[in-house]
């Protein structure tokens, strides 16, 4: 009887202990969803590149269809909030953020454009490539510079995801950027204020 005893109380510390590794795997992974068609070259460049900066293990998910309701035909723009709600509507179960990468313009009410958005705090978020080119504004686009901005703008929106507000330091990655200027002049870690949630 001692030992039957023994045996489940060992198989039930077993469960306990196998859930709560679950647990924590699943809270330290970000999934990236492209939203259409995105460049290969893109979201392997964000799997490489983002888990020194976030601690956390990055995969790239099955792409979604760009919702014909998130587009604003007269602004030719999607709308972000839109597109965050069709990420959660196709929520990528067992993970803890999810970022969802739109190779087309995007805005927010109010504001013209938009390089990205984010519930805050939330699971989700989306990033917008074409206004992170330089061809969007006629100039020779340089890959090196819009990898980085791809990169500087997914850990901006997905810090946002983790809760954190706008930044005065200029070097901060969650310093605002209303141009292509500024973002360059940011980092790409956030602030020691900043602690990513364990």
């Amino acid at each position: 009887m001692r030992c039957t005893l023994t045996t489940r109380t060992s198989a039930i510390l077993l469960s306990l202990l196998l859930a709560a590794c679950s647990r924590e795997h699943r809270i330290r992974k970000i999934v990236l969803v492209p939203i259409g068609p995105v460049p290969a070259n893109v979201l392997a460049n964000l799997e490489r590149d983002l888990p020194p900066l976030l601690q956390r293990e990055v995969t790239i998910g099955q792409p979604i269809p760009r919702a014909s309701a998130a587009f604003d035909r007269k602004r030719q723009q999607y709308r972000g909030s839109a597109l965050l709600q069709e990420l959660e509507r196709y929520d990528v179960v067992g993970v803890d953020r999810v970022v969802g990468i739109i190779d087309a313009d995007a805005y927010a009410p109010g504001l013209n454009f938009i390089f990205g958005q984010a519930n805050k705090p939330g699971r989700v978020a989306v990033v917008a490539l074409p206004r992170l080119r330089d061809s969007f504004r006629g100039r020779p686009d340089d890959p090196v510079r819009f990898r980085e901005r791809v990169l500087k703008v997914t850990v901006h929106e997905l810090g946002h995801a983790f809760g954190f507000a706008h930044c005065a330091d200029r070097t901060c990655v969650m310093h605002f950027a209303n141009s292509l200027r500024e973002a360059d002049q940011t980092g790409s870690h956030y602030c020691t204020s900043e602690r990513l949630p364990k």
